[in-house]
């Protein structure tokens, strides 16, 4: 097709090309109605992509469920540069395309080791991806190649999309809408294709009615008599534009001989495009090569040296046109033709389509085919055969457990619709109980990952109770489920509460043999139903057999953040540390991105406690940047809003704060609601403004068995109701504090605890008090608690006319809290000290903060001795992107080698 006008559009691509040479590296999405000229585009920016090596893939619309086939496609001939990447990494991408056994990869794992294989392919000579047809990707292609081209600002690698519409993988890209042509380019384009010159009407006609669309204005006047073109006829106004182009190469199929019609059917049948095994088919079917030379004259298809159709709406206008009787002819020939060795899916999938009617061998065929796609961590291609698996099978109680297993299969995939339907398919059927007890667990399982809200609880309650009497194990983890859940649901419980599971979950029946994730049960029911004196030590218990390095890899993966979280819940800030970091790393050495936007942003507490604000903003922008990739804004949510309190940003709070509590109770996540009270308590605490703090930590701590956050609100409410002159509510907010800070009895809950005495306390008892808290908190991590011990000290000290003594105090707390970068708090601090008569000293910022978050956290890992790959792995980025991010720090801390960094930063 010729290229006409599109200037805009070649710029752009031509800025794409460009950044793959000079290094800053960039994708572009070309996406339009079919026909409108995208992969012309596409070909005429490889012509001019001369320095830089090319890969090329395209969707396939009869590939969409073989998990990474078009990956695959693109990464064919560079495959042999896999021997670089890290070993997980390269393990995963030689599961995903088959080349070597294994249990199934992550996604996200295959999707860093493609970052990884391209980079390297750049290295020389930059390079550009050209994936075309982008609609029809395969889902696990389309989320590895979206992953990788979210990473390449310093990459000398260029991406570009050709598709319909911009698909959920490709969401958030730079995009070019490629428009039909004006009406001059249109013109001009007919009257090249014309036989012979038109009547003016007739020509402004067909130019209308194809809305400039450029394979319409070449491919509608072919097959049309020259009656026809005078009258205007063949040309359907009221259509979408791709359903004339299809008509019009329906129209040149149908006036193909019998053999010739026959033998393009088989070719749009297998769209691998492999001329051996359609030539295979076509003998079985008595096609002779004549059929071929025929099919060839018309334009539409080429067979040699691998079969192409002349554009994919070809493929598709063929298989529609054809009728059922010859589709299915044809999927039988192509089942004998394919070689059950070499490709077992293949053949499984053409008898599936060759089936008529129900057929337990075909059906059995499919299952063991679903079976190989998990190992790849294909679930969608495992879910489309075990959903026809299921619709094939005879026997009714095991096309009920296909369609259950169809259902899983979907639900991992993330088709949580089609589970849906696939579940109720089978809750219709015969299933044994157990298997309907799975059935409740996974429409609970979908509920909460959906919504996280009070949906889920009374669904994993009622399925955990009835797995009990047929396998426990199984029936206390969905307990535990429960309990999440209902810890999410908060204060928007429905009818099933925290406590309502806490005492379920204490009723079941016990583990025979308690693994971490029983200890953890047992000590999270205990502390929800019976308070923290019970419960305190139950949950240690569980978090000392989570903090185990040989604990079972999947439990750990699956409950370490969970035990992290219940750790800070008691004050036990070092288990905290200790699992989240476990946690975090085990899901990085495993490649479950998916994990880590929860793992990251249930990290953030540990640092914002101790002061360590970048550290923290470094995990809130990896956590948002991952969750984005995902589709997943749950989890970033309470990081950022954490993030935005402590550090006493106003403006930004209210904003994202506005947000949140919208969509927590839409969803009807009363942990999100009871998060932003207690962190607008902390903000308001800062400000100084204790009626809004008092009204706010009131609300956060209003319900019982909020055991996660309200916690913290108690210490939020002491100080807002001592400060606004609420004495009796302190009281009653110290006592809460008071039962589960001696329970757990450690210096950082000591240290809380006497300070929030110290508020209420008579003149004379005070002072200890205040001592104690700094006492028990300066040998610890718990930098911010100090500082604050320091302020509230410091503040007594000024009422008490002690200045001298108040200055030291509140300078202490006003350098504390401008190290960390909490601007309200040390705002408090500087008012108080310059009302002692001290005049605040400027402080300037610490060197590391010259640093932004992300090369904070890569300047650390360098110094720490990681080298640039094993920092990438760690990291989901590249070693460029390492390469690139660790220059820019060392010239701001000038520093020449990574002992200097590891100096300057220590």
């Amino acid at each position: 097709m010729r290229l006409l006008g599109r200037e805009r559009e070649r710029a752009a691509l031509d800025r794409l090309v460009e950044s793959a040479r000079d290094g800053s590296g960039g994708a572009l999405v070309v996406h339009g109605e079919p026909g409108v000229g995208k992969t012309a585009l596409l070909e005429d920016s490889v012509e001019k992509a001369t320095m830089l090596r090319i890969v090329r893939s395209a969707g396939v619309e009869g590939e969409m469920e073989l998990p990474f086939a078009a990956v695959q496609q693109l990464c064919a001939s560079i495959l042999e540069l896999g021997k670089r990447l890290p070993p997980p990494q390269r393990d995963a991408l030689d599961i995903a395309f088959g080349l070597s056994p294994g249990p199934a990869p992550n996604p996200f794992l295959v999707a860093l080791a493609v970052l990884g294989l391209l980079s390297e392919a750049a290295r020389e000579r930059g390079l550009f991806c050209v994936i075309d047809d982008a609609h029809w990707l395969d889902g696990a292609s389309a989320q590895a190649l979206g992953f990788a081209a979210r990473r390449l600002a310093v990459e000398r690698i260029a991406i570009v999309f050709a598709a319909r519409e911009m698909g959920q993988a490709l969401r958030g890209l730079p995009e070019v809408h490629l428009e039909p042509l004006g009406h001059r380019d249109a013109r001009a384009l007919l009257e090249s294709v014309l036989p012979a010159p038109l009547d003016d009407q007739v020509l402004e006609r067909l130019i209308v009615e194809t809305r400039g669309n450029p394979l319409a204005l070449v491919e509608l006047p072919r097959g049309l008599t020259s009656s026809q073109l005078a009258g205007g006829f063949g040309v359907p106004a009221a259509a979408p534009m791709h359903s004339g182009i299809e008509e019009s190469f329906r129209r040149r199929v149908a006036a193909l001989p019998h053999d010739a019609r026959l033998l393009v059917l088989i070719a749009a049948s297998e769209p691998t495009g492999d001329a051996t095994l359609v030539w295979r088919a076509a003998e079985l079917l008595g096609i002779t090569e004549s059929a071929a030379v025929t099919a060839e004259s018309s334009g539409l298809i080429a067979f040699r040296p691998r079969v192409a159709f002349r554009h994919p709406l070809v493929r598709s206008a063929v298989y529609r046109a054809a009728g059922a009787v010859e589709r299915i002819e044809v999927h039988r020939a192509l089942a004998v033709a394919t070689d059950v060795g070499t490709d077992p899916d293949r053949r499984a999938w053409h008898r599936a389509q060759a089936a008529v009617m129900p057929d337990e061998d075909v059906a059995a065929d499919l299952e063991r085919s679903a079976a190989r796609a998990q190992a790849r961590a294909g679930f969608a291609a495992a879910g489309a055969f075990l959903e026809r698996s299921a619709a094939l099978t005879v026997e009714p109680a095991k096309r009920a457990g296909r369609a259950l297993a169809a259902a899983q299969a979907k639900h991992q995939a993330g088709a949580v619709d089609d589970a849906l339907v696939l579940v109720e398919h089978a809750e219709a059927g015969r299933l044994d109980e157990f298997q309907r007890a799975q059935a409740d667990v996974l429409r609970a399982r979908i509920a909460f990952a959906t919504k996280r809200g009070s949906d889920a609880p009374p669904l994993l309650l009622a399925a955990a109770r009835r797995l009990e009497p047929l396998d426990v194990p199984q029936a206390r983890e969905t307990y535990l489920d429960a309990l999440t859940a209902a810890l999410y649901t908060g204060r928007l419980a429905g009818d099933v509460d925290t406590r309502q599971v806490a005492a379920a979950a204490l009723a079941a029946p016990p583990a025979a043999d308690p693994r971490p994730v029983d200890l953890l049960l047992d000590g999270l029911a205990t502390l929800i139903a019976d308070g923290p004196a019970a419960g305190t030590p139950r949950l240690r218990q569980a978090l000392a057999a989570f903090a185990r390095r040989d604990m079972e890899p999947g439990e750990a993966l699956r409950w370490r953040w969970l035990a992290g979280r219940a750790a800070g819940s008691i004050w036990e800030h070092e288990a905290w540390d200790l699992l989240t970091a476990h946690h975090i790393r085990g899901a990085r050495a495993a490649g479950m991105l998916a994990e880590l936007p929860l793992a990251l942003s249930t990290r953030v507490g540990v640092h914002l406690h101790a002061g360590e604000t970048k550290e923290a903003m470094a995990l809130v922008e990896e956590s948002d940047v991952l969750a984005r990739a995902m589709g997943d804004g749950i989890a970033p949510r309470y990081g950022s809003l954490s993030l935005a309190a402590y550090r006493g940003h106003e403006v930004e709070f209210t904003n994202l704060v506005q947000a949140g509590i919208e969509d927590f109770l839409a969803r009807g996540e009363g942990l999100g609601v009871t998060a932003a009270n207690w962190l607008t308590a902390l903000l308001n605490n800062g400000l100084g403004r204790y009626e809004d703090a008092f009204m706010a930590a009131a609300e956060a701590t209003r319900i019982p068995g909020e055991i996660w956050l309200s916690t913290f609100a108690l210490a939020e409410l002491v100080e807002a109701a001592c400060r606004s002159g609420r004495r009796e509510r302190a009281v009653e907010a110290l006592e809460s504090l008071s039962a589960s800070t001696s329970a757990s009895a450690t210096p950082w809950a000591l240290g809380v605890e006497a300070r929030s005495r110290a508020l209420l306390a008579e003149s004379d008892a005070a002072e200890p008090l205040y001592r104690e808290a700094i006492e028990r908190l300066e040998p610890t991590r718990l930098r911010l608690d100090l500082a604050r011990a320091h302020l509230v000290y410091g503040e007594w000290l000024r009422r008490e006319a002690r200045r001298i003594d108040a200055r030291n105090e509140l300078r202490a707390a006003y350098e504390l809290f401008t190290d960390f970068g909490m601007e309200a708090f040390a705002e408090r601090s500087r008012i108080e000290l310059e009302a002692t008569g001290e005049h605040a000293r400027k402080r300037t910022s610490a060197t590391l903060d010259q640093l932004t978050a992300q090369e904070a956290q890569i300047s650390r890992l360098a110094a720490d001795g990681n080298t640039n790959r094993e920092i990438a792995a760690q990291l989901f980025i590249s070693p460029s992107t390492v390469e690139y991010h660790l220059g820019k720090a060392f010239r701001k801390l000038d520093v020449r080698s990574r002992t200097q960094l590891a100096n300057r930063l220590r």
